[in-house]
């Protein structure tokens, strides 16, 4: 956001160059001792150790791949949304957050049981019961 609000007083104010190069600092130094290696201790924690390389050659794979679609096409989104590019990361930032609130189990002082055993209570869209629609019956009796 702070470089949403640099980007768009550049031309007004000269010292937002400075804000923005602040700010890209900040953003990587913040970053790399924050939610960047979140994901490589996550996948360490919630897998055991047989299918552990699997699931970091996948995170590995999949953390790149996205790094390498950003890289490439960030100049296009920039360029089609000006200022406000960075505001669109915000957005997918906050959905990231809520996602890992809401469904990463915490691990701190847990085993590995006792985090799979968690996986394993919270059943998953398809283990859910279907409930039978209701819409139709609020229509009144078929006439036909």
């Amino acid at each position: 956001i702070l470089m949403t609000l640099a980007l768009l007083l550049l031309e007004r104010v000269p010292a937002m160059s400075y804000v923005s190069i602040v700010a890209i600092f900040g953003f990587v130094a913040f970053f790399e001792i924050g939610p960047g290696p979140i994901p490589w201790f996550i996948v360490a924690e919630l897998f055991s150790q047989g299918p552990r390389p699997a699931a970091m050659a996948v995170a590995g794979f999949s953390n790149w791949t996205c790094n390498f679609i950003i890289g490439m096409g960030f100049q296009y989104v920039a360029e089609a949304m000006g200022p406000y590019v960075f505001l669109l990361f915000a957005v997918l930032l906050l959905g990231f957050f809520i996602f890992t609130f809401l469904k990463v189990p915490e691990t701190r002082g847990r085993t590995f049981d006792q985090i799979s055993a968690t996986f394993r209570r919270t059943p998953s869209l398809l283990e859910q019961e279907v409930k039978p629609s209701t819409e139709l019956e609020y229509l009144g009796p078929d006439e036909n």
